[in-house]
């Protein structure tokens, strides 16, 4: 797998687990499902680790939040 992954899939990843997640498991999940060493980019941004990303798209409006802790929706996802 491309060690450049799109914020799209991470975003997709958290959509099949159908809750929401803390960033800490988000983090997690993203190292099991990309690699440790993974980079992240975007539309906009590119050569982020994981922890940027996650920061990215939230200030982005990409996550809702709650006690349960963070998801995304599909209509969240750009599409260009």
């Amino acid at each position: 797998m491309s060690d450049s992954i799109h914020g799209h899939q991470v975003m997709e990843l958290m959509l099949s687990l159908g809750r929401a997640v803390s960033k800490g498991e988000l983090t997690q999940l993203m190292s099991q499902t990309f690699g440790e060493n993974a980079r992240y980019h975007t539309c906009s941004a590119s050569e982020m680790d994981a922890q940027e990303l996650i920061v990215f798209l939230e200030q982005k409006g990409k996550f809702t939040e709650s006690e349960a802790g963070i998801e995304t929706a599909a209509d969240r996802i750009c599409h260009h």
